[in-house]
């Protein structure tokens, strides 16, 4: 195994056939978005810098980059539904990514149900086995270094209300490999499905 690194400064260029900032920090979990605007449209999408920040009260956020429809939605009504990406359900969520107008919805794209949420008013998809339904807490435009803001908003949802499939739950523990999850990878088209055997424990030190 070599010893060279290969270091470079972003603002300056990677010198490599693709960035590989992404297929670093990964793979990552998706954030698969359901919306509805001020006249009901409903909106689906799934953002790749998506993850948890905090137990108690459990709150989830992701980044759009970019002026999104999401993005407009949130702004306008506050709310909005995660909805967990598994294996079985790839292909539609992948569909949901087509850049469409505004009057298109992305279920009917995907052939996906939209299903009541119990809260809020925007609908979970109705075939992922798990949805957070989310209050809006935050939105803060990111900045670089230099301070100067940049295309990208940071949406920070407080999650009020959860759905699970009941077979997910053994024992009453949430059994994530079953759920068959996936995650965004590096590169335009790269994916990873989490599976029962890349399970392995480690407990925390104790003082």
């Amino acid at each position: 195994m070599s010893d060279a690194i290969h270091f470079y400064q972003p603002s300056q260029g990677h010198r490599l056939p693709h960035d590989p900032f992404n297929a670093i920090v990964g793979p990552r979990p998706i954030g698969w978005i359901s919306t509805q605007d001020a006249l009901g449209r409903l909106n689906l999408a799934p953002y790749s810098f998506f993850n948890a920040f905090n137990y108690t009260p459990p709150i989830i956020g992701f980044s759009s980059i970019g002026r999104k429809d999401t993005l407009n939605n949130i702004e306008a009504l506050g709310e909005f539904v995660w909805n967990l990406a598994t294996r079985p359900l790839a292909e539609a969520m992948n569909q949901s990514s087509a850049p469409v107008d505004v009057d298109v919805s992305e279920f009917g794209l995907a052939g996906l149900t939209p299903a009541a949420s119990t809260i809020v008013r925007p609908p979970r998809v109705g075939e992922s086995p798990v949805a957070f339904e989310c209050k809006l807490t935050e939105i803060v435009q990111l900045r670089g270094v230099s301070g100067v803001a940049v295309d990208s908003w940071l949406v920070l949802g407080e999650v009020v209300g959860i759905h699970i499939l009941q077979n997910l739950l053994v024992d009453g523990v949430y059994n994530t490999a079953a759920a068959e999850p996936i995650l965004r990878g590096g590169g335009p088209s790269d994916y990873f499905q989490t599976l029962p055997e890349s399970l392995f424990r480690m407990n925390r030190p104790k003082r």
